[in-house]
């Protein structure tokens, strides 16, 4: 069961949930047709984000997958402005995507996901770091947020 708790499996869960609730909105609400620009440009610009910080960790030989142990802490490039450029690229697409699929209904599901990863992955992985890397993940916590 571990394997399948994947934050791109979660990203994909409340995709098909915005989804089905943008199907069900009895009251047939929408955001207008303006969002399909900044619905593209956060779904294209979070891809994007999680393209060059999967790049950058294999450029340091390091862990992609959650749950493994990171070889080295990787602090430069995207990972200089957030802790956690990935999870944040996947919470971009997820707001593209309600974007896109114009379900305002299914808004709150953006925060939503992002407190999910926090507590199922990003907590525990900053735990392992803090433990595998003590000095170095304390000063990268203080200089760098965990989000933006």
């Amino acid at each position: 069961m571990r394997r399948l708790d994947l934050p791109p499996l979660w990203l994909l869960a409340f995709g098909f949930l915005a989804w089905v609730i943008a199907r069900a909105d009895p009251w047939d609400l929408s955001l207008g047709r303006w969002t399909q620009l900044p619905a593209g440009l956060l779904i294209g610009g979070g891809l994007l984000l999680i393209l060059v910080a999967v790049v950058q960790m294999r450029q340091h030989r390091t862990a992609v997958m959650p749950r493994r142990e990171a070889s080295r802490l990787v602090t430069s490039g995207v990972f200089r402005r957030s802790r956690h450029p990935i999870y944040l690229g996947m919470a971009l697409v997820l707001l593209g995507w309600v974007l896109r699929i114009d379900a305002p209904l299914a808004l709150p599901l953006v925060p939503l996901f992002v407190w999910l990863i926090e507590r199922r992955f990003v907590v525990p992985e900053e735990s392992a770091l803090a433990l595998r890397f003590p000095a170095e993940f304390r000063r990268y916590a203080q200089a760098t947020r965990r989000w933006l």
